[in-house]
């Protein structure tokens, strides 16, 4: 039964589409939305249907009343929204797309005011179970390429509060050694260290701007992730104590190395804990993240930063031969 609250959120959708949460017989129509989509703005990842159904699982953020779906009257998907939020965060974070034989035409004001309507709904439920009341605040992502998706937001009010960008690495290039020191050594990723290198991503990026804590249901999305690749990726190990200096996740998808022409390892997560820091433990996983995309046959090495990472990430990913190639954005707007 639809409650009171889902109702009221629903009457912002556009009425030419019928609207229903995302559930498990959605998934083909709903990955083929977003193909449909992506294969008009190029996007550098989207989702597919292994994500979606990941998606489908999530008990902090259910489906149910997270996702939204607009059928056409032959059956067909022609638009979704979704939101995610931490019981204690901060933001919620929104996601959707438009068919693109539809964009234009005021449906994604629809789906971004219903994505609003559920973020004010989620702060106030927070607040209910005697979680610290915040305003509640909307975050929403774009490509720089993707002007159509700035404009809907800037006139809903929505403004940019950083900016990203993806980094490409040649790995025709000589790769850069690195040398562990001081009782560090590099170890495999595996199941074994889920929990400890949680713990680490927790701890290594407290002081990031916008990172909110990984609960074991979130991390759990990251080491079961589709795309995953754990023999790609690699930790550092304090060998004194077994205890996570740092880690590297690696992913690498097939389908968008046939669109973009190239293949690439990608760097997901990268994390020094604070205690270890200037010790060339970041030097030492990029390294050997070139090394292992380079033995896999990939064509390069890539990962995305925050052009403002307080570490100087940036900095050191130019020095070993990381290049920007493309910029995105986050959008933020108090409700």
């Amino acid at each position: 039964m639809m409650s009171r609250d889902d109702s009221e959120s629903r009457q912002v959708l556009d009425g030419r589409l019928s609207w229903r949460p995302a559930g498990p017989g959605d998934l083909d129509a709903w990955a083929a939305l977003i193909a449909r989509t992506a294969a008009v703005e190029h996007p550098v990842w989207y989702e597919r249907r292994e994500d979606l159904a990941q998606i489908l699982s999530s008990r902090q953020n259910p489906a149910a009343a997270n996702t939204i779906l607009g059928f056409d009257g032959q059956g067909t998907a022609r638009a979704y929204g979704r939101l995610t939020k931490n019981t204690d965060g901060g933001k919620a974070v929104g996601f959707g797309c438009v068919d693109p034989d539809w964009q234009g035409s005021g449906v994604g004001g629809g789906v971004l005011a219903w994505l609003e309507e559920r973020t004010r709904r989620r702060f106030a439920d927070d607040a209910e179970a005697n979680v610290e009341p915040a305003t509640p605040r909307l975050r929403l992502h774009s490509e720089e390429a993707h002007a159509r998706e700035a404009r809907l937001f800037e006139r809903h009010g929505y403004r940019v509060v950083r900016y990203y960008n993806e980094m490409h690495r040649p790995l025709t290039d000589p790769l850069p050694a690195y040398r562990l020191g001081g009782g560090l050594e590099l170890a495999d990723f595996g199941p074994a260290l889920h929990e400890e290198v949680r713990q680490a991503h927790n701890d290594a990026f407290r002081d990031h701007w916008g990172s909110e804590p990984r609960d074991e249901e979130a991390w759990g999305f990251v080491v079961n992730d589709p795309l995953a690749r754990p023999d790609l990726s690699c930790v550092v190990l304090d060998a004194a104590n077994g205890r996570v200096a740092g880690y590297q996740l690696a992913s690498h998808d097939p389908d968008i190395a046939v669109e973009r022409g190239f293949t690439e390892g990608y760097t997901d997560l990268l994390g020094v804990r604070r205690d270890y820091r200037g010790r060339g433990i970041a030097r030492a996983l990029l390294a050997e993240a070139m090394r292992r995309f380079a033995a896999a046959g990939m064509d390069k090495a890539s990962l995305d930063v925050d052009s403002e990472n307080p570490t100087g990430a940036l900095a050191l990913y130019t020095a070993l031969g990381y290049r920007a190639v493309n910029r995105s954005m986050a959008w933020d707007k108090e409700l």
